[in-house]
């Protein structure tokens, strides 16, 4: 097995390790380089549908998305496709998945069927290192509060997207979770707001909340805790949803990426309640 870190806060590329291996034994070996590494990518991995099932199943119960319908055969698979003339594509926003759930996503695998010759990579932030160089008086203000994370609705996963469909919910979700969460694996603090879907600090007054999380929001994004990986085809990533945050690229223009299909096959694991 090689591993190669991907940069200095986060991921790493595995090679010698076959996803097709659903043993116990593998998956230990897979989820312990997660642990440390919150993101890792595998290339030249031509997995089926079972076998990427098979390989989400040992991190715990498959979660379905709330406004997304899944794959007709699969419906714990949901499959993301950007059309070969849009230039947008789902998850161009900083965020977590699905923060606003009771139990927010612990883990993704995101596999990759076709991809553009260059554009729409995917960008990774690591929460962990976020927390640790949060200003002292700013982790202060945030000890112990939690806030509220809202979901954005059905038509903001479907409408914008010509080939994603909606399951028929069209109900709003809100729930709330520690500004600081700790990781239950590993008992890290994690900074776990995120600029999509959270709202607002409870028992903090309105406008000192929004300044607290555009501080946050700011401080998230900066580029010292960032990684990026480039897809190909038959790409898998893995990574922990609960300490990271995550973006896809929307950097597609005509001759540089524009005119080609994206299509990607998601599973999520559910997660906890964040504590």
């Amino acid at each position: 097995m090689e591993i190669d870190l991907v940069s200095g806060a986060l991921g790493a590329e595995v090679k010698g390790i076959d996803l097709k291996d659903s043993s116990v034994a593998n998956w230990d070996i897979i989820n312990n380089l997660l642990l440390e590494h919150k993101a890792l990518f595998f290339r030249d991995q031509d997995i089926t549908s079972e076998e990427h099932i098979n390989l989400a199943k040992h991190f715990g119960p498959l979660e379905r998305h709330v406004y997304v319908k899944g794959r007709e055969n699969y419906p714990e698979i949901l499959r993301i496709i950007k059309e070969p003339d849009e230039k947008h594509q789902w998850g161009e926003t900083w965020h977590t998945d699905v923060s606003y759930n009771p139990k927010p996503t612990k883990v993704i695998i995101l596999r990759s069927l076709k991809i553009p010759p260059v554009g729409g990579d995917t960008m990774f932030s690591n929460m962990e290192l976020a927390y640790d160089t949060l200003d002292e008086k700013i982790k202060d203000k945030i000890k112990d509060k939690k806030a509220i994370h809202s979901s954005l609705g059905a038509a903001a996963f479907v409408e914008a997207y010509k080939a994603m469909e909606g399951n028929g919910n069209l109900d709003e979700y809100s729930n709330t979770h520690p500004v600081v969460r700790t990781h239950p694996e590993t008992g890290k603090k994690i900074l776990y707001v995120n600029s999509m879907y959270t709202k607002k600090i409870l028992d903090v007054d309105k406008n000192e909340s929004e300044d607290i999380l555009n501080h946050i929001f700011r401080h998230q994004e900066r580029l010292d805790f960032t990684c990026r990986f480039k897809w190909t085809e038959n790409a898998v990533a893995i990574w922990d949803n609960r300490s990271t945050l995550h973006q896809g690229l929307t950097d597609f223009f005509p001759g540089r990426g524009l005119g080609h299909e994206r299509v990607m096959d998601r599973i999520a694991i559910e997660g906890d309640n964040p504590q």
